[in-house]
């Protein structure tokens, strides 16, 4: 098998499922470590309209012991990964005072989010440094730019990215020696599941000028990105962030 393979967590659907469509696109065959049941008609079509061979994995990343099974079933199919997205993530559970910041929700956000993360990072890296390919191998962290920027009545969630951010540093370190980049992909007001209950409040402020470009981040603007980080073309980049958030980041007067 000479096509190139990537992981892809939280791929059933949003920006996961938009990363899934253009990787698959670019020529990668795919698997997915998601909590649904089962993948979504929409995973399917996607990965059929690209002709991409597809496994699927339910995975609850924030338990660790569910992450040797990602690693088995990438390698049992395809002998080989190349390329690790960690998209899966959830908000915050509630949004509220962080003086009444709950510890079960903090830790419920930051199991996922970063704890889980990161140990399925380590588990599939270590089975990434045996095999030596022939193209490319990344490590993509979908943050947010809520790791830069503050929201206090999400105190949780924006903690969780800042810890994925610096989670991406060490790694890349960690990593350049074994020519294996690591980025992080920032997007700012992203049209997804995520948002939807705030729809109104974001439209307002777009309307206001907060997002340069006048309008949502959709989905396929994450997944694009990903993909050509991907693609091996930015080999002697590593530990860089990518924001894709319409401007919203820009320092302005």
């Amino acid at each position: 098998m000479t096509r190139p393979v990537a992981i892809v967590t939280g791929g059933n659907r949003g920006i996961g499922l938009a990363c899934v469509d253009a990787l698959a696109a670019g020529g990668f065959d795919i698997i997915v470590a998601d909590i649904a049941e089962a993948p979504a008609d929409e995973l399917k079509a996607v990965v059929d309209h690209h002709e991409a061979e597809f496994r699927y994995c339910i995975s609850d990343i924030s338990n660790l012991d569910s992450h040797a099974a990602v690693v088995s079933s990438a390698l049992d199919a395809f002998h080989r990964i190349d390329c690790l997205v960690n998209n899966a993530g959830i908000a915050s559970p509630v949004r509220g005072d962080l003086l009444h910041l709950e510890p079960a929700n903090f830790d419920k956000v930051l199991d996922l989010n970063l704890r889980g993360t990161v140990f399925l990072t380590q588990a599939v890296v270590n089975a990434m440094l045996r095999y030596v390919g022939d193209v490319q191998r990344t490590i993509i962290n979908v943050t947010s730019i809520s790791a830069e920027y503050a929201s206090p009545e999400r105190a949780d969630y924006c903690i969780s990215k800042a810890g994925l951010s610096m989670w991406t540093k060490v790694l890349a370190l960690r990593l350049a020696a074994e020519g294996i980049p690591v980025f992080e992909v920032r997007p700012g007001i992203v049209r997804t599941e995520m948002t939807a209950s705030a729809s109104a409040k974001y439209d307002a402020l777009i309307a206001n000028g907060l997002v340069p470009m006048r309008r949502w981040g959709e989905a396929h603007d994450i997944g694009d990105a990903v993909a050509a980080l991907a693609s091996g073309r930015m080999a002697f980049a590593t530990g860089s962030v990518l924001n894709l958030d319409g401007g919203l980041a820009v320092p302005r007067l």
